[in-house]
């Protein structure tokens, strides 16, 4: 794959030339290559594997999208800076479907390295409320829990933030049978 920078010095030949073109007097070409250019440096903002990872997701193929991230060898040098902690969070949410415990990790790194909206956010949160009820760590999953819903401003988990909420009382329920303090 192509690190970033080059990605910027192909653009932005690529608009010279353009820029050439029209002051030569082929303004066809010149906006063709124009429009190439923007393409580039386009994917210098929004690299396309990550685009395609998340489509692959989005349609429930964790496999496919597992193996389009994979293509991205060194997330330091091949990605924008803003887009390290998206990369994360994506490579958590294939993670997660395999082995939830291990997937802790790259949600925190995502959570370290920031992401611009803040559903991502909260998502990456939730995520670690439920690893945290996994681990029966009651008390993080709540933190964690009203960080998410803080962070979701659109709305966009509420069902799930529920969902959650529901199965942690259930978690409580459980943890009194277990204790001997019910008996039917």
């Amino acid at each position: 794959m192509m690190a970033n920078i080059i990605r910027l010095i192909i653009a932005c030949v690529i608009m010279g030339a353009a820029v050439a073109l029209c002051a030569f007097g082929f303004w066809g070409w010149g906006i063709l290559v124009l429009f190439l250019g923007g393409i580039v440096l386009l994917s210098y903002f929004f690299n396309e594997n990550m685009i395609i990872a998340q489509w692959f997701l989005r349609k429930e193929k964790s496999e496919k999208a597992e193996e389009w991230l994979l293509k991205i060898t060194n997330y330091e040098t091949q990605l924008n800076k803003s887009q390290h902690g998206y990369y994360n969070l994506l490579i958590g949410l294939i993670e997660s479907r395999k082995s939830p415990l291990k997937s802790e990790k790259y949600f925190k790194k995502s959570l370290q390295l920031g992401m611009k909206m803040s559903h991502n956010t909260a998502l990456a949160k939730l995520s670690l409320a439920g690893i945290a009820m996994a681990k029966r760590n009651k008390r993080e999953a709540q933190m964690y829990l009203s960080e998410a819903t803080k962070d979701d401003k659109n709305k966009l988990l509420t069902e799930q933030i529920k969902m959650m909420k529901a199965q942690m009382s259930q978690m409580d329920k459980q943890q009194v049978v277990r204790g001997g303090y019910r008996q039917f």
